[in-house]
């Protein structure tokens, strides 16, 4: 393996961990692997991978509902061990001086494994993507055509401390007929470890395949370049955390990728912003829950806005750390700290209690701030002018623009896709939060009765 391929199998969030660290959870002590020998027992998964899936894409919905509400009764009936195995990453990341932010993002709690259970739930509700229509018609030669939706087949997913995620790609995965392989990072790994358990004994108990599950994790850093580069065995590659980890499996890969992106994202607040609702939505976008992607980053403030100091006040109040230019410094309310901004603010996903805040001209100042900005993910305008609303969302181009509501609802659950893979900031096939359709490719079925081309 080369340096470069090494360097691009994101382990995620702690850059250094030891061979022994990557091995799977409660397995003794063994010499590294060959590299030959990696590749070997990836490219194994991947072939169980792709029978399991041929199994998966003739399941019908019910008994592939079935699955996923006995994969719910199982998370909570064993409840108990996934939260032990989580407090053992947890031990370890504060150990190694993972960021808050990040230790949230890893932490299991019963009210956050009951949201896997409900969404779980959700997504049996939901109807099945498999052989919907797309269109189709009679030709005038009497050949009946249709495009249908048909699985991908083996969907792959690298993704940070995010055990969640785990069973969110999981469950999509088996509901749009695919079956997927994990690569959830060291971080996380003996939560994953005991989750994968959990999803495998309980397909296999409905009679669906095991392998429709399955994890590289054991295989460290080594088994995710092999995956990136398991093309044929592989149909699409889905990264999901940091730009590093993005960037890097977006540049090594050989198997086609679905871009999710990092989540610089913006909210402007209009000259006609009513204060008590600009407020709310702030707080709830940058307090709610900081450590992910649909949190904001940057609040723009049109100039003639007078709700700056209620703002600055109430983020203040919940320890929030302002980043702000020399417009908003002179504007903030007594008793209301921050720092002199800096471009690095402007470009900062700070995933934490930290917002950079500009004053703008107005809509066309605070566009082209977004333009120059932006990864693309979400973007929010505060007003009661309709004409400048519709502006914003013509000419925003990022995969959610919002009107008068946060932000932290750019999220698969949220907008009734009942979970998410990732949100996609790319524009080929998906955009935007991905749930069952985005998971689903499509197949042209023609029907005649003898009819020859002329």
């Amino acid at each position: 393996m080369t340096e470069t391929a090494r360097a691009a199998a994101p382990d995620t969030e702690t850059a250094e961990h030891s061979a022994a660290a990557e091995q799977a959870p409660g397995a003794s002590a063994q010499p590294p692997l060959a590299p030959v020998e990696v590749e070997a027992a990836v490219h194994a998964i991947g072939d169980r991978a792709r029978a399991a899936s041929r199994v998966m894409a003739r399941a019908n919905r019910a008994w592939k509902d079935r699955a996923l509400r006995a994969i719910g009764d199982a998370l909570k009936a064993k409840e108990s061990q996934i939260l032990a195995a989580n407090a053992k990453d947890l031990e370890a990341g504060r150990a190694n001086g993972t960021s808050a932010a990040l230790l949230d993002r890893l932490a299991l709690t019963p009210a956050r494994i009951d949201g896997l259970v409900a969404a779980l739930e959700t997504l049996a509700g939901l109807p099945d993507p498999v052989g919907s229509v797309v269109r189709g018609q009679t030709l005038p030669n009497g050949l009946r055509v249709r495009q249908v939706r048909v699985p991908m087949g083996v969907v792959a997913a690298i993704y940070e401390a995010r055990p969640n995620v785990t069973v969110d790609i999981a469950g999509l995965a088996l509901k749009s007929g695919n079956a997927v392989i994990l690569r959830g990072g060291s971080a996380a790994a003996h939560t994953n470890a005991a989750l994968v358990d959990i999803l495998r004994d309980t397909l296999d108990s409905v009679g669906l395949p095991a392998d429709a599950v399955q994890s590289v994790d054991a295989y460290g850093r080594e088994g995710g370049a092999v995956l990136m580069k398991a093309r044929g065995r592989v149909d699409v590659l889905i990264p999901r955390g940091g730009r590093e980890l993005i960037q890097s499996v977006v540049l090594e890969s050989t198997v086609p990728v679905i871009e999710t992106g990092e989540g610089n994202v913006h909210i402007f607040v209009d000259a006609s912003a009513d204060e008590e609702m600009a407020v709310d939505i702030l707080v709830n976008a940058k307090t709610q829950r900081p450590s992910v992607c649909n949190t904001v980053e940057t609040v723009l403030v049109h100039r003639d806005s007078t709700v700056l100091p209620a703002v600055a006040r109430a983020l203040a109040e919940r320890g929030v750390r302002l980043h702000v230019d020399g417009r908003t410094m002179a504007a903030l309310p007594e008793g209301v700290r921050a720092e002199e901004a800096t471009d690095a603010d402007w470009a900062t996903e700070y995933m934490d209690l930290e917002l950079a805040v500009a004053t703008v001209e107005g809509l066309d100042e605070a566009m082209a701030h977004i333009r120059r900005w932006s990864t693309g993910h979400t973007e929010a305008i505060i007003t009661n002018d309709l004409a400048n609303a519709e502006r914003f969302i013509a000419e925003v181009d990022s995969a959610a623009v919002m009107v008068n509501a946060s932000t932290r609802f750019t999220d698969g659950g949220e907008l009734g896709l009942g979970a998410e893979v990732g949100i996609s900031t790319q524009k080929l096939h998906a955009r935007g939060p991905m749930g069952l359709a985005e998971l689903t490719t499509t197949k042209w079925i023609v029907q005649g009765e003898g009819q020859v081309r002329p």
